[in-house]
């Protein structure tokens, strides 16, 4: 393939993508602006222009007013209609566990916040002879799980507190109860974007969590990485986040998230 024809596909698929993150905005914020969706989405506003005129014509978004603001239109229904009701975060997400777990021959799972428990709705088993079995449906503490302290660093403060007034159960000899430290280790989280934990829950084990999120940007699910504590370690872990904060980027997105760029 000559090097004009490969630059057009590279920008027609550039085209595509940044057109699906604006919708995800207009989702999202109900009506915006070109200028608000361009910082939103981090491209220059004459693009934003040319695929909101795009998208326009196609019947995909309309004028919400005459200041220039923007709105989903009946377009996207009539494609919404074709997929029907079933929105399973499990199943958006599988084929991207699949791809991490093989890439990093852990176990991957994806769990979701219950009340004062984390619970796993979805695991994929590593390739290792040595795997991690988490049973889905298994409720846990949320302090001593990595997915656990995604959903904390992530939630109103109010939640938070409630949770911190009440006594924190101790796991192993590695479980932080100290509420004022887990504090400083829930900024950590908020400051990197993803959380670990070193046989805080069980001997033996360790893990490392980043937070999946829905069109609003809310944290929806966490996607945990989860091994030996010899495997996942301070050696280990900087390789091993880089997949899983791609991965947990990736479903967001097919969970309605935009994309920046």
């Amino acid at each position: 393939m000559s090097d004009g024809r490969r630059q057009g596909r590279d920008n027609s698929v550039h085209s595509v993508d940044r057109a699906i993150s604006i919708l995800q905005v207009l989702s999202q914020r109900r009506v915006a602006g070109i200028t608000e969706i361009a910082k939103e989405i981090s491209v220059h506003k004459s693009t934003v222009s040319r695929l909101i005129a795009t998208l326009e014509a196609r019947g995909m978004v309309e004028q919400a007013s005459m200041r220039g603001g923007y709105r989903l239109a009946y377009g996207i229904q009539r494609l919404a209609d074709g997929v029907g009701q079933q929105h399973d975060l499990t199943v958006i997400s599988r084929t991207v566990c699949n791809r991490l777990a093989e890439e990093l021959k852990e176990t991957v799972i994806v769990a979701v916040h219950e009340g004062r428990t984390v619970v796993s709705i979805d695991q994929v088993n590593g390739s290792d002879s040595l795997t991690i079995v988490n049973r889905v449906g298994q409720a846990h503490p949320l302090h001593p799980t990595a997915a656990g302290k995604v959903f904390l660093a992530y939630m109103p403060r109010t939640e938070l507190q409630s949770y911190l007034d009440a006594e924190l159960e101790r796991l192993t000899p590695h479980t932080i109860v100290d509420p004022g430290v887990l504090e400083s280790e829930l900024e950590t989280v908020r400051k990197h974007g993803y959380a670990r934990v070193d046989e805080e829950q069980e001997i033996g084990l360790a893990a490392v969590a980043a937070p999946i999120r829905a069109h609003d940007g809310q944290v929806a699910a966490a996607l945990v990485v989860s091994g030996p504590a010899f495997r996942i370690n301070d050696d280990t872990i900087p390789g091993i986040v880089e997949h899983l904060l791609a991965a947990a980027a990736e479903i967001s997105e097919r969970n309605g998230y935009p994309k920046a760029g």
